[in-house]
């Protein structure tokens, strides 16, 4: 093995499964339910959410190809933008990524213990499984990027299955029973509801940028990570588009925002109660799939900005295997520690909290690469489209988190403080070589 490959060991086809298993977690399960209420207006959303995401996935593509040298997306943002927006952008994003692992490790369990019912006989067992299996992916990523990124293809493509299965039987209606999706009456198009239903349909969609945010472990970043990134997004927004529209308009929409598992419920009424089991299964397994993705962020994204001098060197120390094990192994502790929040009287809604500033620090990172972009005269117009679809999503997500995903950004000056002191040649040097 070359030693090109053992220090970049991610080819095309891992790349491209960890955006899709980055981006379909849990949420693709439960999304048609959201979306239900608002008929045609939750339909057309669409029709921004997905372009709108391939724009971003292709900015952050185009920047990644112009500094294939750089750790990772946050690096580029420091370059361009200077190293305090780089930190505030990578902290957010680090923050909103441990938040995110804790709340897929208790999904994960709750579609788990439709089999083991006792795994959620309580809050405290809850938190303890779900504790177990944020550990035990933090363990195989432990073992190098290599053996979590094979785990990932195989997640990946189990989780594709059922969704498979659902666009098949769509498309069998389509063809025997076309006058169902018309039967059921859907909530007129309201312009007042779009943004929201737009906040709605965008943020399950959220990982596109996974590939980018790990160019230091692909082969040929240059190349693999756009085609990565854009093959990923397309794919994972056309099976959103196909199964949410789907499911919604094939059953009445109260009945759909109804149920927790409206994907499980939808195959149940054609297939039976046997292949709404198996549905339920293959749902913790792509969380399952999901988490082992983010558990890999989690140490990627700290030090990517460590290397880059955006965070103190401590965090760039790796194992002989190159992992970030201090990185990994705090991130863990954190999102193991709001887990076991849920289950202790008086801080219940600590978890709450933290998932409502994830969205909103999520989209910062969009906002920091289109700036970044735009200066550095790559992409410039799509950097432009780009930027305005990030603040119309950021807005959506409300005032609320809004505000309180920039108090979380300024938390990070202490670090912003203790990262090595280096020159601004870096930034200038992207100034100056746009094109890489």
């Amino acid at each position: 093995m070359s030693d090109a490959i053992k220090e970049r060991p991610f080819g095309v086809w891992t790349a491209t499964a960890l955006v899709v298993g980055g981006m379909v977690g849990a949420g693709i399960f439960v999304q048609p339910a959201q979306l239900a209420p608002y008929g045609w207006t939750g339909a057309a959303v669409w029709l921004v959410a997905i372009p709108g995401a391939m724009l971003l996935a292709y900015v952050l593509s185009r920047l990644t190809a112009a500094r294939p040298q750089a750790t990772g997306a946050v690096d580029i943002v420091g370059e361009a933008l200077g190293p305090l927006p780089g930190v505030l952008v990578g902290w957010s994003y680090w923050v909103g990524i441990v938040a995110a692992n804790a709340i897929i490790s208790l999904t994960a369990v709750r579609y788990a213990a439709t089999f083991f019912p006792s795994m959620t006989a309580s809050p405290l067992a809850t938190a303890i499984w779900a504790s177990g299996l944020l550990w035990a992916l933090t363990l195989l990523n432990l073992g190098g990027a290599k053996g979590a990124g094979r785990f990932q293809v195989l997640t990946t493509i189990l989780k594709l299955l059922p969704l498979v299965a659902v666009v098949l039987i769509l498309l069998q209606l389509t063809v025997t029973d076309p006058a169902r999706f018309a039967e059921n009456a859907q909530p007129p198009f309201e312009p007042g509801n779009f943004t929201t239903a737009l906040t709605l349909a965008f943020f399950p969609m959220v990982g596109f940028e996974c590939a980018s945010l790990a160019a230091e472990r692909v082969r040929n970043p240059a190349r693999n990570v756009m085609r990565a990134t854009l093959w990923g997004t397309g794919l994972t927004g056309l099976f959103y588009l196909i199964i949410s529209n789907g499911i919604d308009f094939a059953m009445p929409p109260e009945l759909v925002a109804a149920s927790d598992a409206p994907i499980a419920m939808f195959v149940e009424s054609f297939m039976g109660r046997g292949a709404s089991l198996v549905v339920a299964a293959f749902a913790s397994i792509a969380a399952i799939g999901c988490l082992n993705g983010w558990v890999l962020m989690q140490g990627e994204v700290p030090l990517g900005m460590a290397r880059a001098g955006l965070f103190p060197e401590y965090l760039a120390r790796t194992s002989a295997r190159d992992v970030p094990t201090f990185a990994v192994i705090v991130s863990s502790i954190l999102a193991s520690i709001l887990i076991l929040s849920g289950a202790i009287p008086g801080l219940t809604g600590m978890l709450t909290f933290m998932l409502q500033l994830t969205t909103a620090a999520t989209v910062w990172l969009y906002v920091g690469a289109c700036i970044s972009a735009f200066k550095m005269r790559v992409a410039r117009g799509a950097a432009t489209v780009g930027l305005g679809v990030a603040v119309w999503v950021l807005w959506g997500s409300g005032a609320k988190p809004l505000l309180l995903s920039i108090a979380l950004m300024l938390t990070a000056l202490p670090l912003y403080w203790l990262r090595p002191k280096i020159s601004s040649a870096k930034s200038s040097a992207a100034m100056a070589d746009p094109a890489g």
